[in-house]
């Protein structure tokens, strides 16, 4: 709920699925209402199957000079205090990121990054630029992308659009990375150091590697930098927790098109299982789960995934 800006998603909707739930016989455990964290062994002893949605929130780092300079965010942590504290204090705690004239890059590309421009700028951001790896899509269909298939073109969504009527620019620089963060006397962080990219195919096993374009190098002004570069699976304690065995992606893995994991009655779906995606692929994967946990218990299933 945190993670998710407010002007993105209003939290009286998911209140108000949560009460949906509730009336449907649905019963969430908190810290807050058991006074304790809930063991996995406590789980497993108490319950006949345990299917684990965690999503996908081991955030991938940058690995460049300098980053141990204060003033470095993961996305989520930002967007979350900065919700969190809206919604206790309307940031009366001062328990959030302000990026209220400072010069702000965000690493990334997604929706996520997309979340961090809009925070960023309502805060009253001096500035705000967004680095993305990949080049920019074409703004109209290429002729390889007829429909009925999902265009792919330049997306520009509520953050760059409000950047681009306060600042005059599209926030996106892209086929670039960091190679440095540059950081004062006193560790903190004034600027990162940026370099283009170009994509190369292998003649060998064709596949595209990206390459440091010489002489590209450049230095942007940065107090705040956020993280943004997306998430490389499950967080270590719960798997370790359950046991569970993981794949090369540190995903909980199961067999192809199964749901249940390597400890028995234990079962994963969603992003935990898949890595990061969809909402609505989440969803279908949660009633596939239900349908093989239903068939694990009773011998058979009544349940219909359409």
């Amino acid at each position: 709920m945190y993670g998710i800006p407010n002007m993105k998603l209003e939290k009286h909707i998911i209140d108000r699925k949560i009460k949906v739930m509730e009336e449907e016989g649905v019963t969430f455990v908190t810290n807050s209402n058991v006074g304790k964290d809930v063991k996995a062994e406590k789980l497993l002893k108490e319950f006949d199957r345990v299917v684990l949605c965690c999503g996908s929130s081991n955030p991938r780092d940058i690995s460049a000079p300098g980053r141990d300079a204060k003033g470095i965010y993961f996305a989520v942590d930002f967007l979350t205090a900065n919700t969190k504290s809206l919604l206790d204090s309307d940031f009366a705690d001062q328990k959030y990121v302000d990026t209220k004239d400072k010069n702000v890059v965000i690493i990334g590309g997604g929706d996520t990054g997309n979340d961090c421009v809009g925070t960023a700028i309502r805060h009253g951001a001096k500035s705000v630029t967004q680095i993305e790896m990949m080049p920019k899509a074409p703004d109209l269909r290429a002729d390889n992308n007829p429909w009925p298939e999902w265009p792919k073109v330049c997306k520009t969504d509520y953050g760059q659009q409000e950047a681009i009527e306060i600042y005059g620019h599209d926030p996106r620089i892209y086929e670039s990375t960091v190679k440095e963060f540059l950081k004062d006397k006193n560790g903190n962080l004034k600027a990162v150091k940026i370099v283009s990219l170009t994509w190369e195919k292998d003649a060998e096993t064709g596949r595209m590697n990206m390459k440091e374009v010489e002489g590209s190098e450049k230095t942007l002004d940065a107090e705040i930098v956020l993280i943004a570069a997306g998430f490389l699976g499950s967080q270590k304690y719960v798997t370790d927790a359950f046991k569970v065995a993981l794949d090369g992606r540190t995903n909980v893995q199961t067999a192809p098109g199964k749901f249940m994991t390597s400890v028995d009655r234990v079962f994963t779906a969603g992003d935990m299982h898949t890595g990061q995606s969809l909402v609505v692929k989440a969803i279908r994967q949660g009633r596939e789960c239900a349908r093989e946990v239903d068939e694990s218990l009773m011998g058979y299933t009544n349940l219909y995934v359409q």
